[in-house]
């Protein structure tokens, strides 16, 4: 288990405010992270958004970038 993931502090925000946090950022300097199944992201997901299921979240962590605001749906 990664403890360091219990003291990273985290923000809750509305689509509103996420819409806005993609509108101040290029896409480059922000991550998209899409926690939902695969049947759901095909659906439909933001634009440059990674899939990694949530039950396969705690195996990925390497694949994601410790540089850039996360913004995780």
């Amino acid at each position: 288990m990664r403890w360091k993931q219990f003291f990273t502090p985290a923000k809750s925000m509305n689509s509103a405010e996420a819409k806005q946090l993609l509108q101040d950022h290029e896409l480059t300097d922000v991550q998209i992270l899409d926690v939902r199944q695969p049947a759901e992201y095909h659906a439909g997901h933001i634009a440059g958004a990674i899939l990694i299921p949530l039950p396969r979240l705690s195996d990925s962590y390497d694949l994601l970038a410790k540089d850039k605001p996360l913004l995780v749906y």
